[in-house]
């Protein structure tokens, strides 16, 4: 395993994170613990999980991902082996945002951010998280997909300083260590760390955005904070849904594929995302690569990349998805890549 630096606070994480999402949903605890197991053997050190995980939300499995996740760090030793990340859900801005958690009442001010934290510590089994976040902003702006900004008047939006002060009181009284953000703008990223340097506030580590060969679009603004600010990526969706796996190739959908059971990741299966998905795997191909691998290889290259966050369903794709830090791609399969790119830039935002 490869580490990098966690934003400025001195701590180091494994290059790969362990995603949980499908945890409650396609995996059970029995195979969530199994993963646990297998990713920290690895080296993997931090695991990242969500109040309103699993996805696809539904109220019926709201917060199992967590309690798999605790019912595994309350065995003899486990919490001294991982760094626990989690989010909390943001107002229901879009169709798609669950609206089942604390009656819909998601909103990033002290009463939520608080209940949020205090229930996830719950399911946790855990005093404190190492790292908590922000699934998404406050406010309506362009995330999930969605590239041109909606110019909407929200009737209301809990200012970034009041979050951020709700924050450090709870990193105060113990329950944090440190604050991130997730799915947010460059905007969104500087208000964040200007408010943390005007008010004596936390300041943000890391930032949790979606970032693979199908979707670049962190390097237009974002990448820069990175450099300058020492705000590592935390990268989602670096398989693209695991369209970039090739097991789709030809329109297949094989039984109990996130594609096959769930209609709503069709922003990687677009006429122009099957286009690109398609060269890069024969790319990878070409090159006696893995596919998957491949892609995330890619993602690990990315200077800005703090840590990959890949979600597998099975140990052979865990293991797999893990040792893509091994692989080196090289300059010319780079260039490679950066040709694809230039020709079908960003077919999945």
């Amino acid at each position: 395993m490869r580490y990098r630096p966690l934003g400025r606070t001195g701590l180091n994480v494994s290059l790969i994170t362990l995603g949980t999402m499908t945890w409650g949903e396609q995996n059970t605890e029995a195979e969530a613990h199994a993963q646990l197991d297998a990713a920290v053997a690895l080296g993997v050190n931090l695991v990242d999980a969500a109040e309103m995980y699993p996805v696809p939300p539904r109220a019926e499995t709201q917060g199992d991902t967590e309690r798999f996740l605790g019912t595994w760090l309350a065995k003899p030793g486990n919490r001294a082996k991982v760094l626990v990340a989690t989010k909390a859900a943001g107002p229901v801005r879009q169709a798609h945002q669950p609206k089942h958690l604390r009656g819909g009442e998601t909103r990033h001010d002290r009463a939520n951010l608080t209940a949020a934290l205090d229930d996830s510590l719950r399911r946790l089994r855990t005093d404190y998280v190492d790292l908590y976040q922000l699934h998404w902003p406050d406010r309506s702006t362009n995330t999930f997909g969605r590239l041109a900004y909606p110019w909407v008047e929200d009737p209301s939006t809990v200012p970034i300083e009041e979050s951020l002060a709700v924050l450090s009181d709870l990193v105060k009284a113990g329950k944090i260590r440190f604050v991130g953000v997730s799915n947010e703008t460059p905007w969104g990223l500087g208000r964040f760390l200007s408010a943390a340097d005007r008010l004596g506030l936390p300041r943000v580590v890391s930032i949790q955005n979606p970032y693979s060969l199908l979707n670049r679009t962190y390097e237009i603004g974002l990448a820069e904070f990175s450099h300058r600010e020492q705000v590592g990526l935390l990268a989602y969706s670096p398989l693209g849904f695991g369209v970039l796996s090739g097991k789709y190739d030809g329109g297949a959908r094989p039984a109990g594929s996130r594609l096959a059971r769930f209609e709503r990741f069709s922003r990687y299966s677009n006429p122009q995302a099957v286009r690109a998905t398609a060269r890069y795997v024969a790319l990878a191909r070409e090159r006696g690569l893995d596919p998957a691998q491949f892609a995330l290889a890619f993602v690990n290259s990315r200077p800005f990349t703090t840590s990959t966050i890949i979600g597998a369903t099975n140990l052979a794709q865990l293991e797999a998805d893990i040792t893509s830090v091994d692989i080196d791609l090289g300059a010319d399969v780079l260039a490679a890549i950066e040709a694809i790119h230039v020709d079908q830039p960003n077919p999945s935002p």
